[in-house]
């Protein structure tokens, strides 16, 4: 209070001056230059200035905006007319605020201020400049003056040939200007080369470099000041106060300039790690689009060599196409975290990755392309497995096709014969029992046109691809045996009008012609089955087949005795021939079945036996390799299996229970990372073994219930989980420094959420995380006398001890909107340790921000891109200038910039 009293004391003793005496000519001289500069400094701020002292501000308008402009309020409204009464009117309202602020004015009144009373006008720009550029000036304590005197002479103690002792004389030489100037900015004059005898040079010198440089304007001349005995002490107050004010806020200046750089640094990296995560979540996706497509290209292929040659670009692609994508997906999550964290550091809003570019969208895409590739790759078995019964059917269509062909090549000739017309009656009877027995045969082949008929439609059924050929043969085959049954029907008619006329008969030939027909058609069949091409996939399969065949094998003794007995029937046929002399042809005149052909056969049959025994004994060994492959990859997988599942606990377990310093937590899990990865030649061991076991063939095994997709999916899942957790480890690692959280905060932080962590899960649910903050200190309940913003000292005590906030059910609510921004009910420890720092540390606000940008701009409501060149680093300028808007106030300048809506946006409370 005494330090206010003595600055109104001496300005009230400034403000008695001589008003009753004229102004000494030179003085008067020197403070109209002086306070003409000094008012135009201000005014040009709003775009105008004054010429004439006296006559610019008679009418009280100029008088108001300078007012407005070093006080930074607003005045009342004034008159705009032209008549005196208005113009007296805004004098006195400029007056009226004058004296608001505390300033008494003696003698001074509207009218002479109206009337261009030099003396009068100056006094009370005098005056104003006292109240608003020098009163505020203090050191230790002083007045204005003094303060203002002791300033300068602590600035140029150090400079011997300067010696401050008063605001005239002491500034004749005009070496304190330059001393001034100097001591702040030693590089703007070369304080040397000045000369104590050449006050002209150094005024001009100081005045020149302290306009273009200082943003001071010149306000005398340095002859004025040379050639008058004792300088206008006013005019040199005013004008070394323009020196205080403009050194005085270059620390502000570079304090400002500071945080503002550090602020956009900080947002210059995390703008480019969102640029890097937006580049590589597009390159993911473009990569997932395109492949998908290609696994959801079902197109069938003809042979089972292109079918192969599709499975082995598939493995191609699972074994060195996916991988580096698996590893991409992985670091895509932990750069997002890393970044979200970051932002939540320096107090930025989170991260919105652009539409359909979250994290979630890349899971989305990527269990699509996993879903697409299991479909692809079960429908490749599926197909390898309908070529492989397709050539199977194919073939053994073209056998009993040709078998068909073979036995009814001539039947059509044969059935329109006419023979019987020229024939005897023994001849009728025997070609009506050749006819009989060829119904027989007939009836015998029945099966095999059904089965050949069954045959070809199932390769329609199953999209055979010849099937166009298959069709046409099945249909030859089919007409054909349509019109021989035709033909058939028309012998035996025939031959039936005749038997009337024909009794002989031979019944040695026809028991022989009846017992050898069945007996070759069966010979026919086994003829069939030892040459029909076989495919199993088992053991039992293949010990399936050998046990038929021994069975068939043991049917043979009997067949020979048949084979015996219609030889024997041929046999007394000849000798009963030779006995009676019966001049009979030497054939069966009822079946073309010899016993030629019968022996020929029975050879054939013989022949083929063993080598069915070889391809069955040749299949049985391929098929015990096969087992063995299924045990050799059934013994691996049934560890590689079990070990994954454990590491995936123990990391668990190890991210819920970890002890020591996270650095020592962060190196412990690097090493058990590190010897997950060295486990990598046993995948790549099973991987070769799972080829082999694709490669002979095999569709299932018995022997262990994991597949090689088990063991991929688990082994990717335990790489991406322990890299998250060292990412966790990390991130807390950042939170902890940033903070300036000490280890042991920390180790309380995770005591009390593994505390509360009971199903060691690793999150915690909306009541488990209340019970959380309670043991930390926090209450959360709802006493409104806590709302009120007012604690006596025995409660405000007690908040600090417990580190308490009050939280009702709503703010709890909005605790848990942090947290827990998904609203899954689930609150992660990562989560919990941001809220926890961002409870115990400090960081820089929007309204910090626009502080130091209103420093920079002297305290203007916009800031010019000049300002910001000259302040700020060129790429951290131009930043600012490229993403500031407009300034579009009442006060604005042309290039003005609005550094408010700026700050806001780079703390997310408004768009950038």
């Amino acid at each position: 209070m005494d330090h206010y009293d003595s600055q109104n004391n001496y300005m009230q003793q400034e403000d008695d001056w001589d008003r009753d005496l004229l102004l000494d000519p030179a003085w008067e001289k020197q403070q109209r230059k002086t306070f003409t500069a000094w008012c135009n400094s201000h005014l040009r701020k709003a775009g105008t200035q004054i010429e004439n002292i006296d006559e610019d501000f008679r009418d009280g308008l100029k008088l108001m905006l300078l007012l407005e402009v070093i006080s930074g309020e607003r005045l009342a409204k004034p008159e705009r007319g032209k008549m005196r009464v208005h113009k007296i009117s805004n004098v006195n309202k400029a007056l009226d605020f004058i004296a608001s602020k505390g300033v008494k004015l003696v003698s001074i009144g509207a009218e002479e201020i109206v009337d261009g009373n030099a003396k009068m006008t100056l006094g009370m720009i005098w005056t104003i400049i006292l109240r608003f550029a020098i009163q505020d000036i203090s050191v230790e304590e002083t007045s204005a003056k003094e303060g203002l005197l002791l300033w300068c002479q602590r600035k140029t103690a150090p400079y011997k040939n300067v010696n401050i002792q008063n605001f005239h004389i002491s500034w004749k030489d005009g070496l304190g200007f330059c001393a001034l100037i100097h001591r702040h900015r030693p590089e703007l004059i070369d304080y040397g080369k000045l000369r104590k005898d050449d006050p002209l040079t150094n005024l001009n010198t100081a005045f020149d470099v302290a306009e273009r440089y200082l943003d001071i304007p010149k306000m005398l001349d340095a002859e004025d000041i040379v050639g008058t005995a004792r300088p206008d002490e006013k005019a040199i107050m005013t004008y070394v106060s323009s020196f205080y004010h403009a050194f005085s806020g270059a620390q502000k200046a570079e304090t400002a300039a500071n945080r503002i750089c550090k602020v956009l640094a900080v947002n210059q990296e995390n703008e480019q790690l969102m640029e890097d995560y937006e580049k590589l979540a597009s390159d993911l996706l473009e990569w997932i689009r395109r492949t998908i497509p290609w696994l959801e290209n079902r197109a069938p292929e003809n042979t089972m060599q292109a079918m192969q040659q599709k499975l082995e670009d598939f493995r191609d692609y699972r074994r060195l196409h996916k991988p580096p994508k698996v590893q991409e997906k992985c670091q895509l999550e932990i750069n997002f975290n890393t970044l979200q964290t970051k932002l939540r550091l320096s107090n930025r809003p989170a991260f919105m990755p652009s539409e359909g570019k979250m994290v979630s969208d890349i899971n989305n895409a990527w269990g699509g392309l996993e879903q697409a590739e299991k479909g692809y790759e079960e429908w490749m078995l599926n197909e390898i497995r309908r070529l492989e019964r397709l050539d199977h059917l194919a073939e053994k269509f073209r056998q009993k096709a040709s078998i068909h062909e073979a036995w009814t090549d001539g039947k059509e000739a044969m059935l329109q014969k006419k023979d019987y017309e020229t024939a005897s009656l023994s001849d009728i009877k025997a070609l009506l029992k050749k006819h009989e027995a060829f119904e027989s045969d007939l009836a015998a082949h029945q099966d095999r046109v059904e089965q050949i008929a069954a045959i070809a439609q199932e390769l329609n059924e199953l999209d055979y691809y010849d099937s166009q050929t298959v069709n046409a043969r099945c249909q030859r085959i089919c007409d054909q045996w349509d019109n021989l049954g035709a033909l058939t029907q028309q012998r035996r008619e025939a031959l039936e009008r005749t038997e009337k006329l024909l009794e002989t008969i031979d019944q040695l030939y026809l028991e022989y012609a009846k017992r050898a027909a069945p007996f070759n058609n069966w010979m026919e069949g086994a003829m069939e089955d030892l040459q029909d091409t076989f495919i199993v996939h088992t053991i039992e399969e293949i010990q399936g087949l050998t046990t038929a065949h021994e069975q068939f094998k043991a049917t043979l003794p009997e067949a020979d005795k048949e084979r015996q007995a219609i030889l024997g029937i041929q046999n007394e046929i000849s000798k009963i021939m030779q006995t009676y002399h019966v001049n009979m042809s030497g054939s069966n005149p009822y079946t073309s079945i010899t016993p030629q052909e019968i022996n020929n056969k029975w050879d054939h049959v013989r022949q083929l036996v063993p080598r069915r025994d070889q391809a069955l004994t040749e299949e049985h060994a391929r098929q015990q390799q096969n087992e063995r492959l299924r045990k050799q990859f059934a013994a691996q997988a049934n560890v590689i299996g079990p070990w994954i599942q454990t590491k995936m606990q123990e990391i668990g377990r190890i991210a819920i229970e970890m002890h020591g310093t996270l650095e020592d937590q962060l190196n412990n899990l690097r090493q058990y990372e590190k010897s997950i990865v060295n486990y990598k030649p046993k995948i790549d061991q099973l991987e070769s073994d799972h080829q082999q076991i694709q490669e002979a063939l095999i569709f299932d095994n018995k022997h262990t219930n994991y597949t090689m997709e088990h063991i991929r999916v688990g082994w990717e899942q335990l790489l991406t989980t322990i890299a998250r957790t060292i990412n966790e480890v990390e991130n807390q690692v950042l939170t902890r420094d940033a903070k300036g959280i000490s280890q042991e905060q920390m180790n309380e932080f995770r005591n009390s959420f593994s505390h509360f962590d009971r199903d060691h899960s690793g999150r915690l649910g909306p009541e488990e995380f209340k019970a959380c903050l309670i043991s930390l200190g926090y209450d959360i309940g709802n006493d409104p006398q806590k709302k009120s913003g007012f604690l006596e000292s025995d409660d405000f005590r007690a908040c600090l001890i417990s580190m308490g906030y009050n939280m009702g059910e709503a703010e709890f609510a909005r605790i848990m909107s942090i947290v827990d921004p998904n609203r899954l009910g689930l609150v992660t420890f990562q989560a919990f340790i941001d809220f926890m720092s961002r409870e115990t540390a400090d960081t820089d606000t929007a309204d910090q921000v626009m502080a130091s940008f209103k420093i920079l701009a002297g305290d203007k409501n916009y800031i010019t891109a000049d300002e910001l060149r000259r302040e700020l680093p060129p790429d951290q300028a131009e930043y600012c200038i490229a993403r500031m808007a407009p300034y579009l106030g009442p006060d604005a300048v042309p290039g003005a910039l609005d550094y408010m809506s700026f700050s806001t946006a780079l703390y997310g409370e408004s768009d950038l």
